[in-house]
């Protein structure tokens, strides 16, 4: 029976979340982690060179051992990136009875959550996932939608960013407020920043404000 997930963004900033492994997987894991500004532990008796500097910069704490159910303590996040599946499931059986989250990769059905394939431009996020069936596919499309969101959209929620709260607090008017926002969102403000043209963008979003 298929599994309808339900979609979240999690804040982990300074949660604290322990990666167990110390391969290319757990490295990729950690850099995820580490994009949410998350308190990252890696526990495994062998690190990448990457993992390695990571820990020497202190940017994140590494375990040199193996893992032991102590590690679990007081940890909000489990990702399990090792190929030892009976400590895969030792693992995420003791994460789901003190519901902590876990994701065990590529067996979903260990995990009460997935990580999907992830597009990033600044604040904008975009995620994929088929619920475990084709992480490949997921990819496919995340490079799909690379193409058409490009660096303008970080620099466009940047200017939303500044300006929304000005908004916000000076409209009182719910609808006058929708009007504005879409006002600014159908304008022609990201080709202006694909451009350049810093003069014509400040004068449209001048003419979003004056709808009023």
């Amino acid at each position: 029976m298929m599994k309808n997930y339900f979609p979240i963004n999690l804040n982990l900033k300074n949660q604290r979340c322990l990666v167990v492994g110390g391969g290319q997987v757990a490295e990729r894991k950690v850099l995820s982690l580490l994009e949410c500004e998350a308190d990252v532990t890696v526990v495994s008796p062998e690190f990448t060179p990457a993992l390695s500097w990571l820990s020497d910069q202190n940017k994140i704490a590494c375990l040199k051992r193996s893992f032991e159910i102590k590690d679990l303590q007081d940890v909000f996040l489990v990702i399990c990136a090792t190929n030892h599946e009976l400590l895969n499931s030792q693992i995420a059986s003791h994460c789901l009875q003190n519901r902590i989250l876990v994701n065990v990769v590529d067996d979903p059905s260990k995990c009460n959550f997935l990580v999907p394939a992830v597009m990033r431009q600044g604040s904008l996020c975009i995620s994929v996932s088929t619920g475990g069936d084709s992480p490949v596919l997921a990819r496919k499309i995340k490079e799909d939608i690379e193409k058409n969101y490009g660096p303008e959209y970080s620099k466009f929620l940047d200017l939303m960013k500044e300006i929304r709260c000005e908004i916000i607090n000076k409209y009182k008017d719910p609808e006058i407020k929708k009007k504005i926002f879409e006002c600014l969102i159908y304008s022609d403000i990201l080709e202006l920043i694909k451009t350049g043209n810093d003069e014509q963008i400040r004068e449209r979003i001048k003419q979003c404000l004056s709808l009023t």
